[in-house]
């Protein structure tokens, strides 16, 4: 991975969306390089779905995360993590 640009200094505050949007480029290569090494698409999906939600339990605790994951079902069948546009059927 890439590490040009960071910094020790003290930094103003990113906005969130601009954290998220970076978080989103080091997953993705992340997820480039594991490809490389012959890690299968499906374990890497597994394992990124493992630690975020780990990470919503230690951040929230399990009832907020719980509650998060209540409304994920829809948000797929919506097509909110769908890269490519879907036939609806």
């Amino acid at each position: 991975m890439t590490t040009a640009g960071r910094s020790t200094h003290t930094r103003e505050p990113v906005p969130d969306h601009e954290q998220k949007r970076v978080a989103l480029g080091y997953l993705h290569e992340a997820w480039a390089e594991a490809k490389l090494d012959g890690i299968d698409g499906d374990c890497l999906a597994q394992a990124c779905l493992f630690a975020a939600l780990a990470e919503f339990v230690t951040t929230y605790g399990e009832d907020a995360a719980a509650t998060f994951t209540e409304g994920l079902g829809a948000r797929i069948r919506n097509g909110e993590f769908s890269l490519e546009p879907q036939q609806r059927q």
